[in-house]
């Protein structure tokens, strides 16, 4: 009976300085795989022989664990590939369930970062775990940091990253369309040199792979590196697979020389609606301050939209207003007025979402929206669409006071839409941070919201025109126009100048004098897109 429990009896635990010999790894890896959750947090204690000093004991399944890794690692996975097949062979579905639920519940909530209890036990693809240290701001990161938007643009880069990563001609152009992230990795001819090149490259890809199409991965100049490098890029682009929507990526890769000394970082891709966070950090030096400080989303995003430049893009530009609003606040008691603006614009937040528009400031209780180029769909019709579900909600809030109020007012939306190249930037105020255009692109958008009446949507022959044909095919538009018998009658797919639908003459119009040359049309409806999901995580 003896006998048979031995047997089956689980082997010895092993010691750090045990496993680090017979493994070869080195102490720095040793500790980046426990914080990744690859290994166990070993436990500490006296060896029970001589005056020996405490040491660190993990499981005997150990060496067993890092001979898998180092399987995985020569068929090509990356780290972060490692650390999600391991965690799938390795855990159960209820513990794995209440980790995930854990590490929600952090992400939704920063000040309820975890502890190290709250962990214990639980296999982690990413340490979220608080450290005793003061938490890190920005501005503290000293390894390389920056910050893409979904085309793959830098934004943002550090001074660690122009120099390490970049060259000190990163964000040189102010045309954010200059800026794609893979043409300044070569350009810059920095990562060219690390030992781990291809890994950041890969881990770039896999992230890049869901959001850009294989022909826009280099951006407008598919030749903005070397032949060879450009290639090869296509050729892991095919590789890679595409990675899952995470709130937190993460990968190791050696920033040391090629043949020289190894560099080992974490690099971590943190997901924001304004973009994607790249941060990097040795291995050796790894704490949870940085991961505290990643977790607090709101802090990170505000300090990065306060340093990041203006820059010149392409844009669309929504406005809208409420009609004869003056005369709805003087029926309304202030409360109710109140009430309603904020029914009308918090029903309107998620059609804004959904089609990725910024918020503008707007005087008053209108709305500016500005939309941007995204990697897999057209801001234009992104623009258009969400005017057209705006449109469509406000008559839902209509009929809805209506029936409270009792009154015949029906509340209209009028909506006007330009486009065109502007410098987009941020300010602070005292309380917040606020986006802006500088242009005369937000100011036609304007006029032509002025124009509008009757709860109409207007957009401008520049906007229409960026539409693929289609794209046009499912949009609805035109002028209307007096027929020779007097009926008006629709005369589909046209535009008018602004001079040609009002008399300027008139003094009721000559506040639309500066846009009588301005080419716009009605737009009637638009088809719904099968599915757009928001590019945040």
């Amino acid at each position: 009976m003896v006998e048979e429990t031995d047997r089956t009896s689980p082997p010895p635990p092993i010691s750090s300085k045990e496993l680090l010999e017979r493994s070869g790894l080195s102490r720095a890896t040793l500790n980046n795989y426990v914080s990744l959750g690859i290994l166990p947090k070993p436990v500490v204690r006296h060896p029970g022989t001589g005056k020996a000093p405490r040491l660190g004991y993990f499981p005997a399944t150990a060496l067993h664990t890092i001979d898998r890794v180092n399987q995985l690692k020569k068929r090509g996975h990356t780290m972060a590939e490692i650390v999600s097949m391991l965690a799938t062979e390795n855990r159960s579905p209820e513990r794995e369930t209440r980790r995930q639920e854990v590490i929600d519940e952090v992400l939704k909530d920063p000040s309820k970062l975890l502890s190290r209890a709250a962990l214990k036990g639980q296999p982690s693809p990413v340490s979220l775990q608080v450290g005793n240290g003061v938490p890190l701001t920005l501005d503290q990161i000293k390894s390389p940091a920056y910050l893409v938007n979904y085309r793959f643009e830098l934004e943002w880069a550090n001074a660690q990253a122009k120099d390490k990563i970049f060259g000190h001609g990163a964000e040189h152009s102010h045309n954010i369309t200059e800026r794609n992230l893979f043409r300044l990795f070569f350009q810059g001819n920095r990562i060219a040199g690390f030992s781990g090149h291809e890994e950041l490259l890969r881990f770039h890809l896999s992230i890049a792979k869901n959001r850009v199409s294989r022909s826009a991965l280099l951006g407008a100049d598919a030749t903005g590196g070397r032949d060879g490098d450009v290639g090869q890029l296509f050729v892991w682009y095919d590789e890679v697979k595409g990675a899952e929507r995470q709130p937190l990526l993460h990968t190791e890769v050696n920033l040391g020389p090629v043949g020289g000394t190894d560099s080992w970082h974490l690099l971590y891709a943190s997901f924001y609606r304004e973009g994607i966070f790249f941060t990097y950090a040795p291995v050796s030096t790894v704490n949870d301050s940085l991961l505290a400080l990643l977790a607090r989303r709101d802090i990170v995003i505000r300090d990065l939209l306060k340093k990041r430049r203006p820059y010149l893009t392409q844009l669309a530009v929504l406005v809208a207003d409420i009609q004869d609003s003056v005369k709805i606040c003087t029926e309304l008691p202030p409360e109710e007025y109140f009430e309603l603006i904020n029914d009308v614009w918090g029903a309107t937040e998620p059609k804004l979402r959904k089609y990725y528009a910024t918020h503008g400031k707007h005087a008053g209780d209108g709305m500016v929206c500005y939309f941007f180029p995204q990697p897999d769909c057209n801001y234009a019709l992104n623009a258009l669409r969400c005017a057209q579900e705006m449109r469509e909600t406000m008559r839902a809030i209509s009929r809805t006071w209506q029936n409270r109020k009792h009154w015949v007012n029906e509340l209209r939306l009028n909506i006007g839409i330009h486009e065109g190249q502007e410098w987009f930037g941020t300010y602070q105020t005292p309380t917040h941070l606020e986006f802006t255009v500088l242009g005369d692109t937000i100011n036609m958008a304007g006029r032509v919201s002025e124009f509008a009446r009757e709860g109409a949507i207007w957009a401008t022959k520049n906007l229409v025109s960026k539409l693929t044909s289609a794209e046009r095919a499912t949009v609805r538009y035109g002028v209307r126009r007096i027929s020779t018998g007097g009926e008006e009658i629709l005369v589909p797919s046209t535009y008018s100048r602004v001079a040609g639908l009002v008399d300027l003459g008139n003094p009721r119009f000559e506040r639309f004098l500066d846009i009588g040359a301005l080419p716009i049309t009605e737009i009637l409806d638009v088809a719904a897109a099968k599915k757009i999901e928001p590019a945040s995580f």
